[in-house]
């Protein structure tokens, strides 16, 4: 799971949150430690930490004294909302662009995604 040239407190963070997206990790419960982080990925604890202390900055974490960190109420559809708009910028924004310089209207790339969408891109065929 570890990306070389991203940073691993980065790439913590985002596997929490991706546990949390996915459901695996609901709202209200115990996220892990960062002690357990640290033994599952096999680093430091304080680069663990820093990940999780994105996390809580974000409000996607909440410390609870004495007991550990839990997934706040409402962290998966902050999450969601957040990647959302990350994917727009990364990727439809340079498909509009590239869609405008080729005379391509919403229809036409309507069009074209549910041609992509209904083709088996392992075999060239339809499904």
């Amino acid at each position: 799971m570890i990306e070389e040239g991203r940073p691993l407190f980065v790439q913590i963070a985002e596997g929490v949150e991706d546990s949390i997206i996915d459901g695996s990790l609901a709202e209200q419960a115990q996220a892990p430690s960062t002690n357990e982080l640290a033994a599952f990925y096999r680093i430091n604890p304080a680069t663990a930490a820093k990940g999780i202390a994105m996390l809580t900055d974000k409000g996607v974490l909440l410390k609870r004294r004495g007991i550990g960190m839990f997934v706040a109420d409402g962290a998966r559809e902050l999450l969601l909302a957040e990647r959302r708009a990350a994917f727009a910028e990364r990727y439809l924004d340079p498909l509009l662009a590239e869609a405008r310089k080729l005379g391509l209207g919403p229809d036409d790339l309507g069009r074209l995604l549910t041609e992509r969408a209904t083709t088996d891109l392992t075999e060239g065929t339809p499904t």
